[in-house]
């Protein structure tokens, strides 16, 4: 094969991964809060920043994050079935997570 064809098709390749990845990211963004609005962190008395996430401390990670969280009090790092994950979301609908 061409060099140069073989580099073009590798940048085509490169594109449509950078482009899947950012519509995925998208979807995962609108998924968790759908309306833009931050009503979940608004219904669970959350601080929040500018753009209406959370700012939570993270349990897994020990680490301060902003992040939507849905109508159902899972932050957008929730992981199913993760046990630091299920006692931040059990947390955040109680009312005791730790925020900053």
């Amino acid at each position: 094969m061409d060099d140069r064809l073989e580099r073009a098709i590798r940048q085509q390749l490169r594109k449509a991964g950078k482009q899947f990845e950012e519509a995925k990211r998208a979807y995962a963004e609108a998924k968790d809060d759908p309306a833009g609005d931050g009503a979940g962190a608004k219904r669970y008395d959350l601080p929040t920043d500018d753009e209406g996430r959370a700012r939570i401390v993270c349990r897994r990670h020990a680490e301060r994050r902003t992040v939507p969280v849905d109508e159902e009090g899972r932050p957008s790092c929730f992981e199913s079935g993760h046990p630091d994950c299920e006692g931040c979301a059990e947390d955040v609908r109680e009312g005791f997570v730790e925020t900053w």
